[in-house]
């Protein structure tokens, strides 16, 4: 039986910490798997204990390259997607390396923006990427680039109902 609680590990490539914390699983759907993080939840970033002051829903797509996180105002970003390897699920947990990577629509603008490319050019060096992780981490955030920009689901309204789970 799966548990309704679920921990989510981001690493970097070289296995080192990233953010570490507990969410909900709202639903399972074609797109992925769904859950939702209150405020107020403990998680680690970087190794450093940290509380979430904005609960997000994460969206963790079955088989792509990519996370997305839906966020409420305040926060300045409407939806985050990291850029990282396909989700790996052990049990109740699932691993998610980070590849630095980020595509993210503003709220007040709806601008859609490549971000963190330097750091991608940086890592990717340091840790030893792949031509196969380089490869599918530029065509995954090209794709989620056009999706965030042109309405296309989840990333228009489909994931409100999931975020109003989770608000205050």
């Amino acid at each position: 039986m799966r548990s309704e609680m679920v921990r989510v590990v981001y690493t970097k490539y070289d296995g080192s910490a990233h953010r570490d914390y507990p969410a909900r699983r709202l639903n399972e759907d074609d797109l992925g798997i769904w859950v939702g993080v209150t405020r107020g939840t403990k998680s680690v970033y970087h190794g450093h204990p940290s509380v979430e002051q904005i609960p997000f829903v994460l969206l963790v797509p079955h088989h792509a390259w990519w996370t997305g996180m839906f966020n409420p105002p305040p926060r300045t970003s409407e939806v985050y997607c990291d850029i990282t390897t396909p989700a790996r699920w052990e049990g109740d947990t699932v691993h998610i390396i980070d590849l630095d990577l980020d595509v993210s629509r503003r709220r007040d603008s709806g601008l859609v923006e490549l971000r963190d490319e330097d750091e991608f050019e940086e890592h990717r060096v340091r840790f030893g990427y792949t031509d196969e992780v380089v490869t599918e981490a530029r065509a995954a955030a090209g794709r989620l680039f056009g999706a965030l920009g042109d309405g296309t689901e989840p990333f228009a309204t489909g994931y409100r109902k999931w975020l109003s789970a989770v608000a205050d």
